[in-house]
């Protein structure tokens, strides 16, 4: 039985992970569970799956947390970022699931990947802002790195038994979001409820304004170069708004890979979990007699430029990755909360990446300095936008 611990089980894809445990309950066995501030809920898996260490955002949080539970019952709970290392830690973990949103996801993911751990990566901002390191360190322990995300995880499964060299290129597959075909003049007038109403996928607010805005594409294009291992002159994208093909690698003999399968992020999930085996999927699958037709267009970067900064971001390395992916985490969540347009996302990354002086092949307390001043910047020009 795989003993496994989850970093972000409150959030949509944590709550899917727990989804394919719940139905394979003799293949997996929940030992931890970290989140952020949804005590409910998080009470609610703690009752399910009788974990034995948990760990929240903040003190405050562990206390009500705690109140739920009497003295001789429950978890133990710590709390914040050391509390989210020692879930990473926990010796008798077999496999971490990195999936909390964004920065905070980082240090606790390196910690699971120094304990030599298999992690299961959906926290794409951590490749994102080290990807370099996390290779790099990845290849020195004995754990394994799988990618969660739909399209890495085709691409994983698709460069399977094949060496790097024999690839031509990689091609990203993106849905072109709920603004693929609305006329580039009526973006700015887009709100927060529209944004988040994707056509294929059900997802967090976050990752949801990413697709949006295209900009998940992008930081995807990052995290695939690090993950594989290949240049970005290799990664292509292509909208492909079915959702049916997750990904696909072309070999340079004209062979063309692909990984299909119905838009469920239970999919990918479970492969991750099970590597190197497959469960049995709890649905009725992908019927391509009755899918359609599949459709693929190139991405269009003058509507779309947050898919430009990021290639640009990528291939400049160092911290502007980093930067990048911080500007975009506060850009985001001031549309989310009306404080700034759609639109006006990628001006504050882009204000944002032309305030940065950038640090080639930076330490890690560089890469999170980078983020903490990205942040502060990014919220600098949001206000000015919202006055």
């Amino acid at each position: 039985m795989k003993k496994i611990a989850i970093l972000g089980s409150t959030g949509s894809i944590g709550v899917n992970a727990l989804q394919v445990i719940r139905t394979n309950r003799e293949r997996f066995d929940v030992v931890a569970l970290a989140a952020g501030r949804n005590v409910d809920l998080l009470h609610e898996q703690i009752e399910e799956f009788k974990p034995e260490l948990v760990a929240v955002a903040d003190e405050f949080v562990a206390e009500r947390l705690q109140c739920l539970f009497s003295s001789s019952a429950g978890p133990r709970i710590t709390h914040g970022p050391d509390g989210y290392r020692s879930i990473a830690a926990l010796e008798k973990v077999d496999l971490v699931l990195s999936a909390l949103s964004g920065a905070v996801g980082l240090l606790p993911t390196l910690e699971a990947i120094a304990r030599g751990k298999d992690v299961a990566l959906a926290n794409k901002e951590v490749m994102v802002m080290a990807g370099d390191l996390i290779r790099r360190q990845s290849e020195a322990q004995a754990g394994t790195l799988l990618p969660v995300d739909s399209e890495h995880s085709a691409i994983f499964q698709c460069l399977a038994g094949h060496s790097r060299g024999s690839v031509k290129r990689i091609i990203l597959t993106a849905s072109g979001g709920p603004f693929w075909h609305l006329p580039a003049g009526e973006l700015r007038h887009v709100t927060p409820s529209q944004a988040l109403n994707h056509p294929r996928w059900q997802m967090g607010k976050k990752i949801t304004i990413d697709s949006a805005t295209l900009m998940n594409k992008g930081l995807e294009v990052i995290e695939a170069r690090w993950l594989f291992d290949i240049d970005f002159s290799k990664i292509h994208i292509h909208i492909h708004p079915q959702s049916i093909v997750h990904s696909l690698v072309e070999y340079i003999d004209g062979s063309v890979l692909a990984q299909l399968g119905i838009p469920d992020m239970k999919i990918p999930i479970a492969y991750a979990l099970s590597f190197p085996e497959r469960i049995p999927y709890q649905g009725s699958g992908l019927d391509l007699l009755t899918a359609g037709a599949l459709e693929f267009f190139p991405p269009d970067f003058d509507k779309f430029p947050s898919i430009k900064l990021a290639y640009e971001a990528g291939q400049r390395g160092g911290t502007w990755p980093a930067v990048l992916s911080a500007a975009n985490e506060v850009a985001v969540q001031a549309f989310i909360e009306e404080r700034i347009g759609f639109t006006d996302i990628v001006k504050v990354i882009e204000g944002t990446l032309a305030l940065h002086s950038g640090k080639e092949a930076p330490l890690i307390e560089e890469i999170l300095a980078a983020d903490a001043w990205a942040r502060e910047r990014a919220r600098e020009l949001s206000c000015k936008m919202h006055a």
